[in-house]
């Protein structure tokens, strides 16, 4: 899996999750991007991008992700 097919399925889950179907994430979008993504916001992201890959996040990966860019990253590792 690439980043090409992991966005549009990334873009669809941070809709859902922060009810903006306007967002649209690249791999440099960050929490300071968009509204509304506070720590509790994140749990509830990182949980529905769990679910739609069919993964867990290690903890060490959830706190060192510092953009969209690394969890791409990890989801083409370790996502199907």
């Amino acid at each position: 899996m690439n980043a090409n097919e992991i966005i549009p399925r990334l873009n669809s889950v941070f809709r859902d999750v922060f009810g903006d179907d306007s967002i649209s994430v690249s791999a440099k979008t960050t929490a300071d991007d968009i509204d509304d993504w506070d720590s509790l916001a994140h749990i509830t992201l990182v949980e529905a991008v769990e679910h739609e890959f069919g993964l867990r996040f290690r903890m060490r990966e959830v706190s060192s992700m510092k953009n969209v860019g690394d969890m791409i990253n990890i989801i083409a590792e370790r996502g199907s």
